[in-house]
């Protein structure tokens, strides 16, 4: 299985406590390629240098970097799918790119592919592939006040 992560996905996969981290453990265990390109990855160690104590960014990229499930892609054509935040066509192109089963985020800037016929790109939410990897949802904790 290839998949594209976003930033905010790979963030949370890491952090601690975290819902989601059977996500990046999958990564660690080798059920899944992760697909990124430069870009993606420039925007990966910019954001966990600001969120994470010095050297917790750098170690998390060596071992995504050293990885032997990390698949380095490089884009030829630019398809410019999500006008609403440019930013976020580094991640399309490179699902597209390398034909991957799906990308992995909760923005919802990327509900536009699912308007776009061509190329098809599936996108599903953290919760979800957490479902793929794990068999179930995970479990998030109640808001205070409901039950």
């Amino acid at each position: 299985m290839k998949v594209v992560l976003d930033t905010n996905v790979l963030f949370a996969a890491i952090s601690t406590p975290a819902t989601y981290r059977p996500i990046i453990q999958a990564f660690w265990e080798g059920v899944y390629q992760l697909c990124v390109t430069t870009d993606i990855l420039d925007e990966y160690i910019e954001i966990l240098q600001q969120r994470f104590q010095p050297g917790v960014a750098e170690n998390i990229m060596e071992m995504i970097l050293g990885s032997p499930e990390t698949n380095f892609i490089s884009n030829y054509y630019f398809w410019n799918l999500i006008s609403a935040d440019p930013d976020d066509n580094k991640f399309v192109d490179c699902a597209i790119s390398a034909n991957v089963d799906f990308i992995v985020t909760d923005d919802k800037h990327f509900r536009v592919l699912k308007e776009i016929p061509f190329p098809s790109v599936s996108v599903i939410s953290a919760d979800d592939f957490v479902e793929i990897l794990t068999g179930k949802r995970p479990a998030h904790k109640k808001k205070a006040g409901k039950k």
